[in-house]
């Protein structure tokens, strides 16, 4: 298991990893942080909480859009329910493993 630091919203985060996931977390990370910066500079100053719910819920709502391809088959077509369930699962882990750090925070 490896363990790297990210920052977002100005903070630094430690998070664990499989062993040669660090750029691609370390991505995903920056690419919360683009969203956060983006609703801070639009929003003004809101509570730290709050603003990475919204930055959750925008990329969520990629997510999802990306998944219905918008009148496509987009991605749940071509995943078998075994697959997508895997995916949620590792998704779940990973968005509770953050609330439990911003609960501590």
């Amino acid at each position: 298991m490896a363990q790297i630091n990210v920052s977002v919203n100005g903070k630094n985060y430690p998070l664990a990893c499989a062993a040669g996931e660090e750029e691609r977390l370390r991505k995903l990370a920056a690419y919360v942080d683009a969203k956060a910066s983006d609703l801070s500079g639009k929003l003004g100053h809101v509570a730290e909480s709050r603003l990475l719910l919204m930055a959750a819920v925008l990329i969520a709502d990629e997510l999802h859009d990306a998944l219905e391809s918008k009148g496509g088959t987009g991605l749940i077509g071509a995943l078998s329910e075994e697959d997508l369930a895997s995916v949620l699962n590792e998704v779940a882990v990973e968005v509770e493993a953050i609330a439990d750090r911003l609960i501590k925070a």
